[in-house]
């Protein structure tokens, strides 16, 4: 049941929603792929203006939440990230650090977690599987198409549960 007195949730991808990961494709493109410094190269990441325009309009009516597949060893790189930008505060989930479930499953899982207590207004990523899933199940999407497709970070997110 969800509480009327809150305001809704606007739920927000990082990765190539907000950040733009381009600079740090290339761990991702070797073999064996460099997963440590893929995440350290993350507080240098560009935000996306798009993104960013997108979660200050959503935070005039929403309470913003940040939902990501990076693992929880991440979080004080991210939290400065985001407070470093200027994003609005709001809670941010992350995978276990030795969670390696597709981006899909473990993301539909926490919006359906939050879902039982608050009205979810959007959920803004640019993992289309991600977005067809919680589609699926009755949440509604912004797919974030402002970024170059990268087919390793796509292998990452599913078959890998890395991001």
């Amino acid at each position: 049941m969800t509480d009327s007195s809150e305001r809704p949730l606007a739920v927000f991808d990082l990765d190539n929603t907000l950040a733009d990961t381009a600079h740090r494709q290339h761990f991702l493109e070797r073999r064996p792929r460099d997963w440590d410094a893929f995440f350290a190269a993350a507080p240098q990441d560009p935000p996306l203006a798009e993104g960013i325009a997108l979660v200050l309009e959503s935070a005039e009516e929403c309470e913003v939440r940040y939902l990501t597949g990076r693992p929880e060893r991440c979080r004080r790189d991210t939290l400065d990230w985001l407070a470093a930008h200027g994003l609005p505060e709001g809670r941010v989930y992350m995978r276990r650090n030795e969670d390696r479930r597709p981006a899909r499953r473990t993301k539909l899982e926490i919006l359906r977690r939050l879902a039982r207590t608050h009205e979810i207004r959007v959920l803004v990523d640019d993992d289309e599987l991600v977005c067809e899933d919680a589609e699926r199940a009755g949440f509604t999407v912004v797919r974030a198409r402002w970024t170059a497709p990268s087919a390793a970070l796509k292998v990452a997110q599913e078959r890998e549960g890395r991001t």
